[in-house]
């Protein structure tokens, strides 16, 4: 679902007036270390798999929902990566405005669960599994962020520090 039902009744309310939500950005690996993307109707580029928190959904099943959702593959939360405000508003084609707190999860395949991706709602145009160093394009701004912030994650946990990544002013800690 593009919009979830909550945000439509709240823009009933409220126009296009901003609009803070929550959001989560799932990275999953499949075991050869690819990353699953998404190619989105929306944009046409290339993204993680991103979506909203419904009301009282956590984080972690959000993000899980939404790759079953756009992608097809059953997959599992096994880090929160980052906690991290947008600093921009985002004006969308029919004016709405909103701006996000996303919850980025280091995600892996759920054992015995599908792992082959396909189309899986209308958000998506085409969606598969890349090598993070050979990615498609055109990528999403908001996934060339991301996945700077995934990488830096990732290295810092392989020295033993698997600590989740916050934005304190302009700097990532």
């Amino acid at each position: 679902m593009p919009t979830p039902e909550f945000v439509l009744t709240l823009r009933k309310k409220i126009g296009h007036d901003p609009l803070w939500l929550s959001g989560v950005t799932g990275y999953v690996r499949d075991g050869q270390g690819r990353v699953l993307l998404g190619r989105r109707s929306d944009t046409g580029e290339w993204a993680l798999v991103y979506g909203i928190n419904e009301p009282g959904e956590q984080p972690a099943d959000t993000v899980v929902r939404e790759i079953k959702e756009e992608t097809g593959v059953d997959a599992v939360a096994t880090d929160l990566v980052a906690v991290v405000s947008s600093s921009r508003m985002i004006t969308y084609a029919n004016g709405d405005n909103a701006m996000y707190m996303d919850h980025s999860f280091l995600c892996e395949l759920r054992p015995g669960g599908n792992a082959t991706p396909f189309v899986g709602d209308e958000e998506s145009l085409s969606v598969g599994w890349f090598s993070p160093d050979d990615l498609p394009s055109p990528l999403a701004a908001s996934t060339v962020e991301r996945m700077a912030i995934f990488r830096r994650y990732l290295e810092n946990k392989a020295r033993g520090d698997a600590h989740a990544i916050f934005r304190t002013e302009d700097r990532l800690i």
